[in-house]
């Protein structure tokens, strides 16, 4: 029988806060994330300080958004997309399935040969723990730099007329995660999944004259259960299990 109460964050959806990298960018922008797509979840952003961008690459062409406090810019899976950070950009970070986003679903824009399998890609994408911050932030900045070269030669290919490169990068990104599936349903069945069917519930009973699920309201609460770790656009505030 299906619950007729989702005891998570509403519709089941992952929020993280992100303070996007300040370092300079390859090509000289004040800073920036690491540009990346998604496979099967949605992403958006509440601006709530600083100003910037973000830029996205799809088959339909390369776009710029501007960001700023109060703007919501949201985009659909295949979307690669990257932050700019013009100054002190900070951004509510709101993702499908639980935050799948930022539990697998994403692949970075890297160079072929590391998209090969999924150990060689996880190697180029490793941040180590056990080693000083100093280290963490050189290898969190070339990964990232690493990104944005081949970001920047797919763009170029993409405007000139090319659509192969691109193509082919998403090919490769959906090999590289095809393993990870299973688990994905599963994390979207009790998740995503299980909120729309507890709508449905909800919405039966009371057609049918029945409110007793309004007796079982309850309230919940968290904050950050991890600050400072480096994501792949900027420093996270995660909160795990919303």
């Amino acid at each position: 029988m299906v619950s007729a109460t989702y005891d998570g964050f509403p519709g089941a959806v992952g929020v993280s806060r992100l303070t996007v990298y300040d370092w300079p960018t390859v090509e000289g922008l004040p800073g920036g994330g690491t540009p990346h797509l998604h496979l099967t979840c949605s992403e958006g952003y509440v601006v709530t300080s600083g100003r910037g961008a973000v830029q996205t690459l799809t088959t339909s062409g390369f776009q710029e958004t501007p960001l700023e406090p109060g703007t919501v810019a949201w985009f659909t899976p295949g979307t690669i997309h990257r932050l700019i950070n013009d100054s002190g950009l900070e951004i509510t970070v709101v993702m499908q399935n639980s935050g799948l986003p930022e539990a697998g679903d994403a692949v970075l824009t890297l160079p072929g040969d590391l998209l090969a399998d999924p150990d060689t890609y996880a190697d180029a994408i490793r941040i180590p723990a056990d080693v000083p911050e100093a280290e963490q932030v050189r290898v969190a900045r070339a990964r990232r730099d690493l990104a944005t070269r081949r970001f920047l030669e797919l763009r170029e290919a993409t405007e000139s007329g090319d659509p192969e490169p691109l193509a082919a990068f998403q090919r490769a990104a959906a090999e590289l995660v095809r393993p990870r599936l299973a688990a994905w349903e599963r994390r979207w069945r009790e998740g995503a999944h299980a909120a729309a069917e507890a709508t449905r519930t909800q919405l039966d009973a009371l057609r049918g004259r029945n409110d007793g699920h309004l007796a079982d309201a309850r309230v919940s609460a968290t904050g950050p259960t991890a600050r400072g770790r480096f994501g792949m656009c900027g420093r996270l505030a995660v909160y795990p299990g919303i």
